[in-house]
């Protein structure tokens, strides 16, 4: 079976029922973007001011050049994952939920679009969490009852440009992205000064310890389940080519320089927290129109990977009812505490998620000559070979992150990519057309 072109596309969807954003049919020529637009919504998607969070727990336990070291094998890590990721979307165009029918089955599929859609809504309450508790301490409304309104009306504000699609995303991304820059490049500048050059950094010797394991584990938990999903953005690239480079710059680059900033911070001020960072920086009160346009960026990519994820649960053709359902429950989630579990979620996220995208993309590389017909799904209900491959990667890094051995979120990856490798090559299970 060939390609359809973007006319047929069109023509096969319902009508009335068109999301302009194709949550569950592959983008078709006419509505794909260029590189600077993927770009700018990715970039924007990967500087966000909770990965400072990450960052800082880091510093906190580093001296400056392992810590470099860390945050740099740590964000290798993380881009050279989401990138293959992206250049798969990009061939294919179709979003990660899709993708995970050739590999999972049509039903098989639906436990990815829980845990996909379910991760990003909890991202979605850190944000809110942490943007109410930095404006809270900003204005002075410190007490609990006015942080959870702030909570409750920045969560239902900052689902708005989700709700619109990808060009919602792209002009607040334009808007911000120069705001984040000079964020990141501030609070490393005052880092910087604050101990005296880099002479005083190299000097600092941290009361607190961490393993490269956990580092490591904490960087791809900041945006494993974010970038698994590139796709969502890099199905609109011209070229898998230009699909691979945006992520590059984005969870390779962005991704760096945010956990620098965070990292940084936290080595020159002895704290792993990043929201006292920012006070001990004079940062909170002017700095607070940079954090909102910060956090916003990202987290209107967060919920529109829960409309995404849940249109395909659903199958239906439109991702808005399940933006708004994510929005509503990840604001709930940030009113009563999830800020406080931070650690322990990105932990449980470089576990579960990379297998993930591991198994999608070693069931590619088997069948790559039935994965470039265009199709969206496979004939089985589920594919109980890719979902114990699934289970058993998730199992020997959650063992690997028990015992401290290597890194955990690379464990897992591996050996899913090469189950499903293996699996496949031996299977050549059929794929059905639509």
């Amino acid at each position: 079976m060939t390609r359809a072109t973007g006319e047929e596309q069109v023509a096969e969807l319902q009508p009335g029922a068109v999301d302009p954003d194709y949550p569950v049919d592959p983008v078709p020529r006419h509505a794909r973007k260029s590189t600077f637009s993927l770009a700018v919504v990715l970039v924007g998607f990967t500087m966000f001011t909770p990965t400072m969070l990450a960052g800082a727990q880091i510093g906190a336990g580093y001296a400056f050049l392992p810590l470099m070291g860390v945050l740099l094998l740590g964000s290798l890590v993380l881009g050279v994952y989401v990138s293959a990721l992206g250049w798969l979307g990009a061939s294919t165009n179709l979003t990660t939920a899709m993708m995970a029918r050739n590999t999972f089955g049509r039903r098989g599929a639906k436990l990815s679009s829980l845990l996909l859609g379910g991760t990003q809504i909890g991202w979605y309450g850190v944000s809110v969490a942490t943007l109410a508790l930095l404006t809270g301490q900003a204005l002075g409304w410190e007490s609990e009852g006015a942080v959870r309104w702030l909570m409750l009306g920045s969560g239902l504000l900052m689902g708005i440009t989700a709700y619109i699609g990808y060009r919602g995303m792209y002009v607040l991304s334009l808007v911000a992205l120069p705001l984040m820059l000079i964020l990141g490049a501030w609070v490393a500048w005052r880092a910087f000064d604050e101990v005296g050059g880099l002479g005083g950094m190299l000097q600092i010797r941290p009361e607190s310890s961490m393993g490269m394991a956990m580092a490591v584990t904490l960087i791809v938990g900041t945006f494993a389940s974010g970038g698994t999903q590139a796709p969502n953005w890099t199905r609109f690239a011209r070229t898998p080519v230009a699909g691979f480079w945006t992520c590059i710059a984005a969870f390779l680059g962005a991704q760096l320089l945010m956990l620098f900033s965070g990292a940084i911070g936290a080595l020159a001020f002895g704290e792993g927290d990043f929201v006292v960072v920012l006070f001990n920086l004079g940062l909170v009160v002017w700095g607070l129109l940079f954090l909102v346009a910060n956090i916003w960026t990202t987290n209107d990519n967060t919920a529109y990977n829960v409309g995404v994820a849940g249109a395909e649960l659903f199958d239906v053709r439109t991702r808005k009812p399940f933006v708004v359902a994510g929005v509503v429950i990840g604001t709930l989630l940030a009113v009563t505490g999830i800020y406080d579990s931070l650690i322990t979620y990105l932990v449980w996220l470089g576990i579960l998620i990379p297998p993930l995208g591991g198994v999608i993309l070693g069931d590619h590389l088997a069948r790559r000559a039935e994965w470039r017909d265009g199709v969206s799904m496979t004939v089985a209900s589920v594919r109980w070979d890719n979902v114990a491959v699934y289970a058993a990667a998730c199992l020997v890094a959650w063992a690997a992150n028990e015992v401290g051995f290597f890194i955990p979120p690379v464990i897992g990856m591996v050996v899913a990519l090469l189950g499903a490798l293996v699996l496949g090559n031996v299977r050549r299970a059929p794929i059905a057309t639509r």
